[in-house]
């Protein structure tokens, strides 16, 4: 893993903003996105430059199951208010919320990535070190799913809802095994109770008690932490 550590969340956008330059200078057709409050400084970056993706396709990581793509809290609506609508991809790829039978749902995004290999691919981290979300459990070799969300983690997106009860107790995700395949993959974790995870990410054991520590086996990672996250690591 390539380690850089900065100052705070807008340096690190900015320097993810420069891994998506030099993959794109580079020739990539295919980026895996995230969502949630981490990637928003990159994605910032991104909406301000002259970066064209207009011949480029995007692959999601996840969606909530029960929402739609108008529905606010969707991440087909985040995307759209984030990135999307100032820069648009030729394709772009989310999990189908509204879909009841996960089986087909899950076979088609399956077929999605096989088809549209991912060149780089954009994560966050969750306290419990999750990545999509793939929770404390998950195989290193799954392919998407239907999540059953921990309490954490609902907990932990309440704050983009009304009331924690609004918050999906399903999402569908890419699995790690599916991450894995992604060519390159860039990570970033901003703040303190990231600490515990990126610890267990990169100086830890592979285990899925820790689904981002399966990371370590991956021949092209870049992580991006600001002072705090990175506070509990040793080797700096």
């Amino acid at each position: 893993m390539k380690l850089i550590i900065v100052k705070d969340q807008n340096e690190g956008g900015q320097k993810g903003y420069e891994v998506f330059k030099d993959a794109k200078d580079a020739n990539a057709k295919v980026f895996g996105l995230a969502t949630g409050s981490t990637p928003l400084t990159t994605y910032a970056a991104i909406t301000a430059s002259d970066l064209d993706f207009t011949d480029a396709t995007s692959v999601n990581l996840d969606e909530y199951v029960g929402l739609g793509e108008k529905d606010s809290q969707s991440y087909r609506y985040f995307m759209n208010e984030n990135l999307f609508s100032k820069k648009p991809f030729k394709t772009s790829y989310l999990p189908n919320g509204l879909e009841d039978d996960a089986e087909k749902e899950t076979k088609r995004y399956d077929k999605i990535i096989e088809e549209n290999p991912i060149d780089l691919q954009i994560l966050g981290i969750g306290k419990n070190g999750h990545i999509g979300f793939n929770e404390p459990g998950t195989a290193g070799d799954s392919l998407t799913h239907k999540v059953h969300l921990t309490e954490s983690t609902i907990k932990s997106n309440a704050r983009f809802f009304e009331n924690e009860a609004d918050v999906p107790n399903y999402a569908y995700s890419m699995g790690i095994g599916s991450i894995m395949k992604s060519k390159k993959i860039l990570l970033e974790a901003f703040g303190e109770s990231k600490a515990e995870a990126i610890k267990g990410m990169i100086e830890g054991p592979v285990t899925e008690d820790v689904p981002a520590s399966f990371l370590q086996n991956h021949g092209d990672v870049t992580v991006i932490v600001d002072e705090a996250a990175a506070s509990l690591l040793k080797n700096k």
